[in-house]
């Protein structure tokens, strides 16, 4: 059996209570269009190499939060009103 509690304030939910909300957010990089200049790309590889060789070290959950990671969350009514209210808190 799955428990549902509210993921703000921690109240017990019922899963299929009308009064159990869902709650999805994602937060990605706002990237526009990459604008190359073809004077300044001299030594492409070299620095396509150092961005891979750097890849490599980083923690993969870093460079997931610096592009994409998104998130679900159940919560109550009582928090739903409240996150409507001001959603950034």
């Amino acid at each position: 059996m799955i428990r549902y509690e509210c993921d703000m304030c921690g109240a017990f939910l019922q899963a299929n209570d009308l009064k159990r909300f869902i709650v999805k957010m994602e937060i990605y990089a706002a990237a526009g269009p990459i604008e190359l200049d073809p004077e300044a790309l001299t030594d492409t590889e070299t620095e396509l190499n150092t961005i891979l060789h750097e890849l490599e070290k980083a923690d993969p959950d870093e460079v997931e939060d610096q592009t994409y990671r998104s998130f679900r969350f159940d919560i109550c009514d009582a928090c739903r009103r409240k996150l409507l209210r001001k959603p950034l808190g």
